[in-house]
């Protein structure tokens, strides 16, 4: 065989061995490539498997959360009760005995606690309390009080019960018993005592716990406010502070006084309210004990988890005139332990009416509600059956 036969021979066998090779390799190539992608298709499927088991599990653990918070009452209300302060007799009971948070009703505790404190001599309404760093930072409704200024226990006592100021309310529980942890134990014994049942204090203001935990919060009855605020209403002068519907704070450590506008409604509207605190909170809903004077009887309404605070207020008024109409001609006046209280002689406002001809009640007059804040809720005019005009705004 000649060079170029040779050549001939060696190309052809060449090209028959790149046919036989190049369908080799394509069939390996793909073999690969199959491989390849199904082991990418099961690590992304194994990716997104475990992605959608972190997504549910973190929304079940958002549920949990949020099914343990507290929540905004839906209803009308929560619970309401009605209660003759001389006899003590229930005269309405609407779901009394359900447990919510108060929020700054529960201020009422703190107040029963420090006048037992007075009475045993630890503090006096002159005992000078000196703000604190912790007093200072307190938020919600306040007077602002500022770390270093100094006030008696009596201006205190006007501003949380006016005003409900949270500030006071701590900085009052934390001069006079040592601590607000103590102050809070004296809180919970003072419950015991008066057979409040239900009721379970952790704060001196009413403030929702920082976890917005129901079970962390403030805890108590509408029957068990109304124990309260019978006690009160008989042993304490308490209607000195509550019936007072604006008045100043500050002079004179401060230049520029705060007007403390009181954030029950019925104040001056309502023949016979001069009492007694308001609350609100985004999971106690919105609150109120009240309490009117007529013809000799003393009535104390509860209401507690309204939606908003006209619906409150109207299911309030509603309740008094009830609640005064089930009284027997014969039953006995209300009597307090002690001597009716006077008006504050700064104040710019005397009590509200006893009477219709008193104050010119009239059937369907607007009711204005003060500023807005974390016990009152937003700035609305509303009509409620039963009661006047407001005055002229001091803010």
């Amino acid at each position: 065989m000649d060079e170029r036969s040779s050549e001939t021979a060696r190309a052809a066998v060449s090209t028959k061995n790149r046919h036989v090779t190049t369908p080799f390799l394509l069939a390996l190539i793909d073999k690969i490539s199959f491989f390849a992608a199904m082991t990418f298709l099961r690590s992304l499927l194994a990716l997104f498997t475990l992605g959608a088991c972190f997504t549910l599990a973190s929304q079940s653990n958002a549920a949990t959360r949020h099914r343990t918070r507290v929540q905004a009452p839906k209803e009308a209300f929560r619970g309401a009760i009605v209660v003759d302060a001389e006899t003590g007799n229930v005269l309405i009971n609407d779901n009394a005995d359900v447990v919510s948070p108060p929020a700054s009703m529960t201020k009422l505790m703190t107040f029963a606690v420090l006048q037992d404190l007075i009475r045993k001599g630890t503090i006096n309404l002159q005992t000078p309390v000196k703000v604190t760093a912790a007093d200072s930072h307190i938020g919600g409704t306040r007077v602002w009080l500022k770390e270093g200024e100094v006030f008696p226990v009596g201006e205190l006592l006007y501003a949380m019960l006016i005003q409900s100021a949270n500030d006071a309310a701590y900085a009052l529980a934390n001069a006079s018993a040592g601590s607000i942890e103590a102050f809070v134990q004296l809180m919970n014994e003072k419950a015991r005592a008066l057979g409040m049942t239900r009721t379970t204090f952790r704060s001196p203001h009413g403030l929702p716990p920082r976890d917005r935990r129901f079970a962390d919060s403030d805890l108590t009855s509408p029957r068990d406010m109304a124990t309260l605020a019978r006690y009160l209403l008989l042993n304490t002068d308490i209607l000195k502070y509550t019936s007072i519907r604006i008045r100043s704070f500050g002079p004179p450590e401060r230049l520029k006084p705060v007007v403390m506008v009181n954030h029950n409604h019925l104040l001056q509207h309502v023949e016979g309210v001069d009492g007694m605190k308001t609350g609100y909170t985004g999971g106690a809903g919105f609150c109120l004990t009240a309490t009117a004077l007529r013809n000799g009887h003393r009535v104390i309404v509860v209401v507690m988890g309204s939606p908003d605070y006209r619906s409150r207020d109207a299911r309030v008024i509603d309740l008094l005139n009830r609640g005064f109409a089930m009284i027997p001609a014969d039953s006995p006046p209300f009597a307090a332990n002690i001597p009716a209280p006077t008006p504050a002689s700064d104040s710019p406002l005397q009590p509200a009416p006893l009477s219709k001809s008193d104050g010119g009640l009239s059937d369907a007059s607007p009711v204005a509600a003060p500023a807005s804040d974390s016990d009152s809720g937003p700035v609305i005019t509303l009509t409620i059956p039963g009661t006047v005009a407001p005055a002229a705004s001091h803010r």
